[in-house]
């Protein structure tokens, strides 16, 4: 098509340039000099130089072939029309289906998915002792609703949870009443059926008695979970094994994430204060860093808790550390001295954990 319209615009030029020459003549000149046959060269320059304005190109074929394009839109309108019901989206949303799943998609990514704790035995496993055998159930804290890529672990064998249901029962014997746990048996205790029947029996029992808010607050139940784990990373820190007390202390944080999440208690700080410590300790500055802020966040409301001036103290060393902005902490820490506090008295966050006994 492109070669009849240039054509059609050089037998206009040349039909200009022949004067008053003949109709005959001029067809011969144009037909001898530009058969439709044969090769186009290429004349843009010349062309600009003799049309001016907008070019518009049109034939009778092109005509047709829109005229019939048309028809047809409109016959396929029309029966789409006849056969099926109006879109609510509108006349112009014809995509419907990829409305929809767009739709959907925006909706599931806006919908909050209720979170809720599931206590899950992932092993179990049978440990010789000496002369005694036991089974160590290995259990994962994990929060529903999301992917939860750091689960709290806790392994613990049959004794640690039948103490665990003698004193909630003794402490709590109404709320108890109705929550069952597998009995001990003298025999078949490390077959295949009672490793696994008792493995679901610890997951409900645990379900249950973490509904209870006052039962999972208490010592006993803080002691079943995470105090051991707290208590075991003090001791490695204290004898200079850092980077094994670092893996009980991140255990422990996690575990109290999971199980109290948002907690500004304090075995929560002690846990976020041992992983500062140990991080330092290893020339980690960035991770430590990084723990000390949450835990500057968590104290944003508490000016008189025993821990805020070490976490601040510390906070703005490591922030200077690490190039980090330390200018809120400052702020903090000169406003507690204008009220009169001996902000030099308090211990390091090193010094705390020394101390402490997690009771």
């Amino acid at each position: 098509m492109a070669s009849k319209i240039l054509h059609r615009i050089r037998h206009t030029i040349v039909k200009k340039e022949m004067g008053e020459k003949g109709s005959e003549e001029r067809d011969a000149v144009v037909t001898e000099e530009f058969p439709e046959t044969s090769e186009l060269v290429d004349d843009t320059d010349g062309l600009s130089t003799h049309l001016r304005g907008m070019l518009t190109f049109t034939s009778d074929g092109d005509e047709e072939e829109d005229a019939a394009y048309e028809s047809l839109e409109e016959r396929c309108e029309e029966s789409s029309n006849e056969e099926t019901e109006p879109s609510p989206l509108g006349k112009h949303d014809r995509p419907l289906l990829t409305r929809q799943l767009q739709e959907f998609w925006r909706r599931s990514q806006t919908r909050t998915v209720p979170e809720r704790l599931l206590f899950e035995v992932t092993s179990a496993n049978v440990v010789r002792d000496g002369s005694s055998k036991y089974v160590l159930y290995t259990i994962y804290l994990i929060k529903s609703g999301q992917f939860d890529k750091t689960p709290g672990i806790i392994s613990r064998r049959y004794s640690d949870f039948e103490k665990l249901n003698r004193h909630l029962r003794r402490l709590f014997r109404c709320d108890m009443h109705d929550i069952s746990f597998p009995r001990k048996k003298l025999h078949r205790n490390f077959t295949a059926d009672t490793i696994a029947k008792r493995s679901r029996a610890f997951e409900q029992f645990l379900s249950h008695v973490y509904s209870f808010p006052k039962i999972r607050r208490c010592q006993e139940f803080l002691e079943f979970f995470y105090l051991q784990d707290l208590q075991g990373a003090r001791q490695l820190m204290c004898t200079g094994l850092y980077q094994d007390a670092l893996a009980m202390w991140h255990n422990a944080w996690l575990l109290q994430t999971k199980l109290h999440p948002g907690s500004s208690g304090k075995h929560a700080l002690l846990a976020l204060a041992g992983l500062i410590v140990c991080h330092q300790e290893l020339d980690k500055l960035e991770e430590a860093q990084l723990y000390c802020d949450q835990a500057v966040r968590l104290l944003e409301t508490q000016d008189s808790h025993p821990l805020l001036i070490p976490f601040l103290q510390a906070h703005i060393h490591l922030s200077w550390k690490v190039g980090k902005d330390k200018r809120h902490s400052e702020a903090r820490l000169q406003s507690l001295q204008e009220a009169r506090v001996d902000v030099q008295q308090f211990p390091s966050l090193k010094e705390c954990l020394i101390k402490e006994t997690f009771t």
